[in-house]
């Protein structure tokens, strides 16, 4: 099987082409680098250049007919950075998603897998959310994922196409190999700003405590990135006993969490348990875009795909740690 993966330059993307590779599925990669890496993709079919460039996929398929699949997992991800940039966010996500998927069908490839968010979600009473849980996506980010999500619906009304809308939950560690990792030398996602403070010996901020959680803090769901990569390759392998060419469901959305949730504060004592040094912590109020969050029922994603979560919070956590000690020598920064 070979795979097309738009965004396959990034942090879940190249760690689903890894899964892929060692899968034996062959993943081709088209990444403009914009926060993609070129060390991802330096032993991997690549092509630079952007999802919205017509006449680049359509060399893609020319050269590469058996593409059986489209991952989608280009875009645009940091919360805060779409408050202050939500133009830049709905061109970037939602323009140009349009065109790409314009493009894959114009090819006649007919099976796509896409990457949105739990964030599009209003948290559930009890902060557990399955795949018929109401929508509120309350940030420009999330909100460009909620318009893809029904875009794309409409998209399999309309032509021979098939979706399966993956909704992530909060990745976070790398690749238990060391082959990828976030890219960012200071990510602004919990971990990433947990493991910049450390070792900047800085204080680290719990921001937003007053949330109705059993500590106050925000809650979600940390799936380890290789869990979320394996569950790709397993929604690859059985595309077509989840949406069968020819029936009458040609869209489909399933969850990918651990089903367990984390709030901050608890995420902040694992990490210390982990890395058993001082950490100073304080509360300060939420970020702009932050929300009280929720966590993953994922009984529909085990039974389509006879998947579950193999890695702890834990291990996310001291698979980041080592990944922050390579990044510089694997990344030449």
């Amino acid at each position: 099987m070979k795979v097309l993966i738009a965004g396959g330059a990034g942090f879940i993307g190249s760690t689903m082409a890894s899964a892929c590779l060692d899968a034996g599925i062959t993943p081709v990669v088209v990444d403009n680098l914009v926060t993609g890496r070129a060390e991802y993709v330096r032993d991997r079919i690549f092509y630079d250049g952007d999802i919205a460039d017509g006449a680049l996929i359509d060399r893609i398929f020319a050269d590469h007919p058996d593409i059986s699949a489209v991952v989608h997992a280009a875009a645009l991800i940091v919360v805060p950075e779409s408050v202050s940039e939500p133009l830049r966010y709905y061109r970037e996500n939602v323009s140009k998603s349009v065109e790409l998927i314009e493009h894959v069908v114009r090819n006649g490839c007919h099976r796509y897998l896409f990457s949105s968010s739990a964030s599009i979600y209003a948290p559930g009473a009890d902060f557990t959310v399955d795949e018929t849980s109401p929508l509120l996506p309350e940030s420009p980010y999330a909100r460009t994922k909620a318009v893809m999500e029904w875009v794309l619906e409409d998209a399999t009304n309309a032509y021979d196409l098939r979706v399966i809308s993956l909704r992530y939950f909060n990745p976070i560690g790398a690749d238990p190999k060391m082959r990828t990792g976030l890219q960012q030398a200071k990510p602004t996602h919990l971990l990433g700003r947990l493991i910049t403070a450390l070792e900047a010996g800085e204080e680290f901020q719990i921001t937003g405590t007053d949330w109705p959680t059993r500590d106050g803090s925000g809650i979600r769901d940390f799936i380890h990135v290789w869990d979320l990569a394996r569950a790709h390759v397993e929604a690859l392998r059985r595309f077509d006993d989840v949406l069968p060419a020819g029936g009458d469901r040609r869209y489909d959305v399933l969850n990918l969490g651990t089903g367990m949730g984390t709030t901050v504060r608890e995420f902040v004592d694992a990490f210390r348990r982990v890395v058993d040094r001082p950490l100073r912590v304080s509360d300060a109020p939420p970020r702009p875009g932050d929300v009280v969050g929720s966590y993953a029922r994922t009984d529909k994603a085990a039974a389509a795909l006879g998947w579950s979560c193999e890695y702890t919070v834990e291990d996310g956590i001291r698979h980041s740690l080592e990944w922050s000690t390579l990044r510089p020598t694997l990344l030449g920064e």
